[in-house]
């Protein structure tokens, strides 16, 4: 047991680091065009929107509270002293994960059952989004079964990511935690290794300057209901879109 946990927590880490380090440039300087999430947005919109919205959202507010804790664990612990505070912390990042579960299935079901999007959707495609459910709903578990995250994983988990990045691992603490903490543990390297192969490297070059930009007007030369329609066959005739 001893040597499992040492391979999961010390050399998984660093096998997740190097290979997303070493493949994010790669990828850049040999492939820097397929850093998109190969939007497909014309091919259908409404459940995109519904799925779209409601995992970026809920994803961005479970990713800056985990980098809290991480970043300032003391501060973390000093704001949950105060029940209130706890709980409002607890009960709103336990929403914000049913609204990323909610998300995430909308999108898995879209891409799955909708034959326009087979052209733009790979196996990896697939594997990132059960993966990301796995993790998503081993989550809620965790927040529903042991409850006060926030504070276990700044007193625990933090002090572990800490010595990981300053090469003095120290694992104690994990290899006493409860199998269901190891897994999330073990699905946040997963999805970190996998990273460099996936669409989520689009996150590192974010279209910043669409801020500023003009407006772009998408002009439909075909009835747009019509052309997203899986039923409706393609032919080398139909007038393209502008």
């Amino acid at each position: 047991m001893d040597i499992l946990n040492t391979f999961l927590f010390i050399g998984f880490p660093y096998i997740a680091i190097a290979v997303f380090l070493i493949g994010i440039i790669y990828r850049y300087r040999y492939s820097k065009f397929t850093y998109s999430s190969l939007s497909s947005q014309f091919l259908e919109g409404r459940r995109l929107y519904w799925g779209s919205v409601p995992f970026h959202w809920g994803i961005l507010f479970l990713f800056f509270m985990h980098l809290a804790a991480f970043l300032i664990p003391d501060s973390i612990i000093a704001f949950n002293r105060h029940p209130v505070r706890l709980l409002v912390l607890e009960i709103g990042a336990f929403m914000f994960g049913i609204t990323v579960l909610f998300g995430l299935i909308t999108l898995f079901v879209r891409r799955i059952n909708n034959p326009r999007l087979m052209p733009v959707t790979s196996k990896m495609d697939i594997t990132l989004e059960l993966l990301l459910l796995t993790q998503v709903v081993l989550g809620l578990l965790l927040a529903f079964t042991t409850r006060w995250g926030s504070t276990w994983f700044a007193s625990v988990l933090s002090p572990y990511l800490f010595s990981i990045f300053t090469f003095q691992p120290d694992i104690t603490a994990v290899s006493a935690m409860p199998l269901l903490i190891k897994l999330h543990l073990i699905g946040a390297f997963l999805i970190f290794t996998l990273f460099p192969f996936t669409r989520l490297v689009h996150m590192l070059v974010l279209p910043l300057q669409y801020i500023w930009r003009p407006y772009q007007r998408v002009l439909w030369n075909w009835p747009r209901k019509k052309v997203r329609d899986p039923k409706t066959v393609w032919t080398r005739f139909r007038p393209k879109n502008n």
